[in-house]
């Protein structure tokens, strides 16, 4: 009788674990479809969108990397935006501005890949106005972040940022793989 309570407890834990991610998986995959229709309605109307009324972010372009599936890449760099998607950061120009375009995004989920873009391989980077703008990878580099600040320029230009090493177990450290691409220019309006 002891056993099979334990049994049920212990199969009713699971299913409760089971589902918990389950959940979490969905809630990630809807979060995702309320981004893109945010940005479409942005590039409709001209006028910030939030995904959802309480979200303290809103996308701001869309990012191709190589060949790669194209993530929405939402306002600032804070934890909150990260775990949704890339996020433009404050220090940052508008792409195509004379200022770098700096992007940042975990190194487990949405720059996991970024370690195999090399020179040479193109990005693509959409605006609030639905223009794309060309970049051109030109350098990979590791650097430690708490002796070298971001390179910031007063040129048109992109930087992808992620924490180093791909691999490691505790994200806290101070290595960053940055990704510098040169600006190629911009197109009109082109739906992906």
């Amino acid at each position: 009788m002891l056993r099979a309570a334990l049994s049920g407890i212990l199969l009713a834990a699971g299913i409760w674990q089971l589902g918990g991610a389950a959940w979490l998986l969905v809630k990630a995959e809807l979060a995702q479809v309320l981004i893109s229709d945010a940005w479409e309605e942005r590039l409709q109307t001209g006028v910030e969108v939030k995904p959802w009324p309480w979200a303290d972010t809103w996308p701001v372009a869309k990012l191709q990397l190589d060949q790669q599936k194209p993530l929405m890449v939402l306002a600032g760099g804070s934890g909150q935006a990260l775990a949704f998607g890339p996020g433009m950061l404050a220090i940052s120009g508008a792409p195509g501005e004379p200022r770098t375009t700096v992007i940042a995004a975990h190194r487990d989920t949405h720059f996991g890949d970024l370690g195999k873009l090399k020179p040479g391989a193109p990005i693509q980077l959409q605006d609030n106005r639905g223009r794309w703008h060309g970049y051109r990878v030109s350098e990979t580099r590791v650097v430690d972040s708490g002796r070298e600040q971001l390179p910031i320029f007063a040129e048109p230009g992109l930087l992808l940022v992620t924490c180093y090493p791909f691999d490691a177990i505790d994200p806290r450290g101070p290595l960053r793989y940055l990704v510098y691409a040169e600006y190629l220019g911009g197109a009109a309006p082109v739906q992906l």
